[in-house]
């Protein structure tokens, strides 16, 4: 399968932070650790006759909760499990301890140790609707065991698909969630995401964060046009020994699993700009344009070789065949195969090459990624394509009809075209990648992102400020008779 598949939506700013402390989630235990708990959920919330539950992990963490009336700050999960230390540090950590919030996080159904019945997990109950019900029912179950009340406050966070859970839980339960904070939100499902690629060009084309028009663009594709002429031709043995293939790529489908995998190595450096060691647009385009290294091939030959080293990978994977058969078992495909499920039923979310500005291979087609939908799981392009057109309908695509939700984006980051934004309920930050935002603060962040974050900490607290009181005033009328009471227009929200 395509290392796209593991790089697109990975939220990264989840951080360990030593063990947790065990505990039934409930009021005792130290203040300073995060509390594990697990809840039984049911299989399906929409069939209670179904009967069959599963076991959903929560942390909590009350270091900074002024009880009883502090707002509860919810970190939904995503396609990955979570660990203690999304509730040690992180922004969303400092805004709790800023307005004396109890902090919470609930892993995704299914992902990490969140387990249903049995091994293998049933993936009819893998859905964004099922995930937004765990929370409703996760809510209410922190509501009894913690002592709050109903009408408690309660904010959503999330980064990237979970922080599309976190606007749609706020649409779907708006009685229950009080606002979101959405980072790196793709709201709008899509089929074809050739978006993506369009901002990874502009990113290789941008002297801003190191890029060029002509040399690093230029370069990366002049160098995948050499790769595809190569996979085109009978040159496939010298293609295999230079991107070090795990499998001389000659069957169906293998040439467009190794090129895709070759592009990933430059929207995954797009996507997260610097914030692992060696990959960024800078590093990459010094890479691309350094004429020592030889023709621009050879050039990207060395990027990738230097992709593989840095992440411990033996080989580049390139045998379609292999990646179908461990993604149809349930245990070797693990978050891959659940993600690719639920791209196949809800999201879509394929990444083609097929605009004419596009720099990478000609292979990366919608076709291919589509295909695996049907080889996978039986799922037909058809069936992918009402899916999708479905999802948007039931959550409002880019539109969502709702308030009280801030939409946060990098302008570096692909995923931002798909999220929303804009005017009073969009935060764009000039030159961060995904999720920027969420990561603890650091000395040497750039100004539009320290900005970008005091943005955020200012909507919060208006949200979070009491409702301004009535001003109540008695006036006589013209006749002066009993008067009337006039009180001052409702506060609007901000």
């Amino acid at each position: 399968m395509s290392r796209r598949l593991l790089l697109l939506l990975l939220l990264l700013v989840q951080t360990e932070a030593g063990p947790s402390q065990e505990g039934p989630g409930g009021p005792g235990g130290s203040r300073g650790a995060p509390l594990e708990g697990s809840l039984l959920q049911p299989l399906d919330h929409f069939d209670r006759l179904e009967g069959r539950s599963l076991s959903q992990r929560y942390w909590i963490n009350r270091e900074f909760w002024q009880r009883p009336d502090g707002p509860v700050f919810l970190l939904l999960g995503g396609e990955s499990g979570m660990s203690p230390g999304v509730l040690s540090r992180g922004h969303m950590v400092e805004l709790a301890r800023a307005h004396g919030a109890l902090l919470a996080a609930l892993e995704h159904r299914f992902y990490g140790g969140s387990r249903g019945p049995g091994g293998a997990p049933d993936l009819r109950f893998l859905s964004s609707q099922q995930a937004l019900a765990d929370m409703a029912a996760f809510r209410l179950h922190v509501t009894s065991a913690w002592g709050l009340s109903p009408n408690h406050t309660w904010v959503c966070f999330g980064g990237s698909y979970a922080g599309a859970l976190a606007v749609w839980a706020r649409l779907k339960f708006p009685h229950l969630v009080s606002a979101a904070v959405a980072s790196s939100a793709p709201i709008r499902a899509q089929v074809d995401f050739a978006g993506y690629n369009r901002v990874v060009s502009a990113a290789l084309s941008s002297p801003t964060v190191g890029g060029s028009p002509e040399q690093c663009l230029g370069a990366v594709a002049a160098a995948f046009a050499a790769l595809d002429q190569r996979l085109r031709g009978r040159r496939l043995v010298g293609v295999a020994r230079d991107f070090s293939c795990c499998r001389l790529p000659r069957e169906p489908g293998d040439r467009e699993l190794l090129a895709e995998n070759v592009a990933d190595v430059f929207a995954g450096a797009v996507q997260y700009n610097g914030r692992r060691p060696g990959d960024s647009v800078a590093a990459l385009c010094r890479a691309m344009t350094d004429g020592r290294r030889g023709s621009p091939y050879r050039r990207l030959v060395a990027v990738n070789k230097a992709f593989l080293q840095r992440g411990g990978l033996p080989c580049t994977p390139s045998s379609r065949r292999a990646a179908v058969q461990e993604l149809r078992h349930p245990t070797t495909g693990g978050s891959r195969r659940l993600w690719l499920y639920q791209t196949c039923t809800e999201f879509g979310f394929y990444p083609s090459c097929r605009d004419a500005a596009c720099p990478f291979s000609r292979f990366q087609t919608l076709q291919a990624q589509l295909s695996l939908c049907a080889d996978v799981f039986g799922i037909t392009p058809a069936r992918v394509r009402a899916a999708v057109t479905f999802t948007n309908a039931f959550y409002g695509a880019a539109h969502p009809s709702t308030h009280r939700v801030l939409f946060v984006n990098g302008a570096l980051d692909p995923w931002h075209v798909l999220s929303a934004g804009g005017g009073r309920s969009g935060v764009l930050i000039a030159g961060a990648s995904h999720c920027a935002d969420m990561a603890p603060p650091r000395p040497g962040d750039p100004p539009a992102l320290r900005a970008a974050r005091q943005r955020i900490a200012a909507r919060l607290a208006a949200w979070l400020a009491p409702p301004a009181p009535l001003n109540h005033t008695r006036t006589g009328g013209p006749r002066g008779g009993n008067g009337t009471q006039a009180s001052s227009a409702p506060r609007q929200d901000p």
